[in-house]
Parts: structure tokens; sequence; C-alpha cells
């Protein structure tokens, strides 16, 4: 069963969410017959790097609000983050364009590591305070996820991947999905934000459930078998 999650490293509901899908997948008695397949979704393609702005400020302007109010939405938000397990620095994050980064998430697709790189940029982002537009920066941290200098430094260097980033993006558009994280199974069933974790496992077991029903079934014609316990008829 597939499940595609839609998910901007800049968003901080997308790594909660992350991390409770996880703890409700590691539960889930069938989870071997689970693929996990990220996509991208810039929340905005348009935002560039703002130095000497933190945060608080930015979400303050862009909603018309004061950085009192910013400062108490984002306490909301680092308590959620906390029960998750997550370490939130608001004021360590820096604003820039998530573009590139995922670009190297959809390479890090063709080697099978798009979670490791995913889970990397992300504490870097929202932890450590890591400028994630700056080139260098973003090829130690996919580095450290397992990808290899050469061929993220040859990804950075160019364009490539930036069809695969806008593709995704469309494909949300066309299935509706105004806003993330969103998660898609078998492009069917949709479960949007960062639920709590009972909620993805009843998504887990209806879903399973249902597209197990659904797979086809060999026909078998009898004929003479052998068993493991010698018998041969």
């Amino acid at each position: 069963m597939k499940i595609e999650i839609w998910s901007d490293i800049m968003c901080p509901f997308c790594y909660i969410g992350k991390r409770h899908f996880e703890t409700a997948l590691q539960q889930f008695p069938h989870r071997d017959e689970v693929s996990v397949e990220w996509r991208s979704f810039q929340l905005n393609p348009r935002l560039e790097h703002q130095p000497g702005k933190d945060v608080y400020d930015y979400v303050a302007e862009m909603k018309g609000q004061t950085r009192e109010w910013s400062v108490r939405l984002h306490e909301n938000v680092v308590a959620t983050a906390r029960k998750a397990g997550l370490d939130y620095r608001f004021d360590k994050a820096q604003i820039a364009n998530s573009r590139d980064a995922h670009r190297l998430i959809q390479l890090a697709k063709k080697h099978g590591l798009a979670d490791e790189v995913e889970e990397r940029f992300f504490k870097a982002y929202f932890t450590e305070g890591e400028l994630m537009s700056d080139h260098a920066t973003l090829s130690r941290l996919a580095v450290e996820a397992g990808l290899e200098a050469e061929e993220v430094n040859e990804v950075l260097a160019g364009d490539d991947f930036a069809e695969d980033v806008r593709r995704d993006g469309e494909a949300a558009r066309l299935l509706g999905i105004g806003g993330v994280p969103f998660f898609a199974v078998e492009r069917k069933y949709g479960v949007s934000g960062a639920q709590p974790v009972a909620a993805f496992s009843e998504m887990l077991e209806k879903t399973f459930a249902n597209w197990k029903k659904e797979q086809p079934q060999p026909d078998l014609a009898g004929g003479a078998v052998c068993t493991p316990e010698g018998d041969c008829s």
C-alpha cells in the first residue's frame, strides 16, 4: 500500500506530522506492506532569505499582527512539537527559500534516502537554525544524511530535479491539496494535517483493510504437491 506525503521542510506541522505518522506506522502490524513516498510542496516559492528578520516578525507582518501575537502563536507550536519529542527553536530559524532543499530530496528519492534527508533538513531548520537556502549548508546536511557529495554539489550547481518539484506541486493542486502535511493513501484516501498518532493508526487500519480487499487473488489450479512434512499426493 502506497502512502504519499506532501510536505515542506519549513512547515512546523509537517515535522510534527512526520513524527506522529512514524509512530503509528511503527506500531502497525502490516508496516512491511506499506511504502512511503515524500512529495514536494513549497508553501512560498517566491520567499527569499531575509537577514536580520526572524520568524516572529516575518509571520506577524504576513498576517498583519503584532510581534507579541506571533510569539504566542509560536509558543503554542513549540509546546505541540515538544509532545512529539521535537525541540523547536524559532528564535534561531532563518527565513529562506526551500526550493533547492526540495531538489535534493528529489535526488534522495533516487537512492532510497528521502526519509533520511527529510529528517535531517527538518532538524536543521527547526532546531539548529541552519540557513536552508545556502548551498554549502545543504550539501553538508545532505551528505550527513547519506548522499554522495559529488552528486549533491552537481545538483546544486544546476537545475536538476526542479521539474520534479514542480510536478509534485501540480499533482497536489490536481488532488485539491491546499496545505501540508497531506497524506494520500493510494490517491484514494487523504489525511490532512499533523493528526494525533491515534488518528494515523486508525487511517492505516481502515485503508489497509480496504486496499487488501482490492488486491487481485491468483487463480490456483489443483495438482499433486509435496508438503514440508513429507506428504506427497
